[in-house]
């Protein structure tokens, strides 16, 4: 008989036909399916979404895949975290039933030529910093969404732009998912969980604060009733150049849908964050709602 430890410990499939087959069979027999796209190195935030997954549907699929097709030339791609084993055991912890952690080359194999494109939301802010990760992203994020056929797909609202560039995708092209984003999962000083929160030094790490203080101030203003956003950003920014090794890439605040800049704050916003602490960079938002 197998022990509880075994009956939990999520089935690891690497082979896209192998994922699609199992979902067949599920999807034969009435199950409800989520997925909670990863690139592995799991922390809180990750673990957080396949709970509420495990909590939602009848089965749980986590992908364990580190997207080449997402990361420039001169990226962290190569020493990007890759911890399969430690995240396997995380997520058998939760009782997880699949782990699909599949090679570059079986999800991009020779001869693959396909690209995914969303325009509008995702041309600003990352988009114009990075200018092919979405395409990227959305590449991936289909392929996922192709291969598991969920019901629901569950991501983090850390990533508020890809999110929404997601849902974009998924509304344009007609993809029979509903995308569930989840609140941002924070360590207790404040830090958004992040995989590369490891790349921070003792000493970055302190002075990363400044990116959720920085929110902080934001959402105080717009509660007190500062309508300016050029107000608001800078006090924003003063409190970000206190680190002395920050490097501002943007702060903005735009229509939580289209991420529009807004001149000035009416009715829900969202407040987004991309900051260089030594050469980790690192992303926040928050998302102030009109009470």
């Amino acid at each position: 008989m197998a022990s509880n430890e075994e009956e939990l410990k999520p089935y690891l499939i690497t082979d896209p036909q192998e994922m699609s087959a199992r979902i067949d069979e599920l999807r034969r027999q009435g199950k409800k399916i989520g997925l909670v796209p990863t690139m592995g190195a799991l922390h809180l935030g990750h673990l957080s979404l396949a709970i509420a997954a495990k909590n939602e549907c009848d089965v749980t699929v986590v992908s364990d895949f580190v997207n080449p097709t997402q990361f420039a030339p001169g990226e962290d791609y190569d020493k990007y975290p890759r911890t399969l084993n430690a995240d396997i055991s995380l997520l058998s912890k939760i009782g997880t039933d699949f782990v699909f952690a599949p090679s570059p080359d079986a999800m991009y194999p020779r001869g693959f030529d396909a690209t995914v494109h969303v325009g509008g939301v995702s041309k600003l802010l990352e988009g114009r910093f990075r200018p092919t990760h979405f395409d990227g992203v959305c590449l991936v994020v289909l392929k996922l969404f192709n291969i598991t056929r969920a019901d629901i797909a569950y991501f983090g609202q850390k990533d508020y732009q890809q999110v929404q560039v997601v849902k974009k995708m998924v509304e344009d092209l007609n993809v029979p998912i509903q995308i569930d984003m989840r609140p941002i999962i924070r360590e207790r000083d404040g830090l958004a969980m992040s995989s590369r929160n490891q790349y921070l030094s003792d000493e970055e790490r302190k002075e990363s604060l400044v990116l959720n203080r920085a929110l902080e101030k934001a959402e105080e203003l717009v509660r007190g009733g500062e309508r300016e956003s050029s107000v608001i950003c800078d006090a924003m920014r003063q409190i970000i150049e206190t680190a002395k090794d920050a490097t501002i890439d943007y702060i903005h605040i735009g229509d939580p849908k289209s991420l529009v800049e807004m001149e000035r704050v009416s009715g829900d916003v969202v407040v987004l964050l991309a900051v260089r602490i030594g050469t980790t960079r690192l992303i926040d938002n928050r998302l102030i709602e009109r009470k």
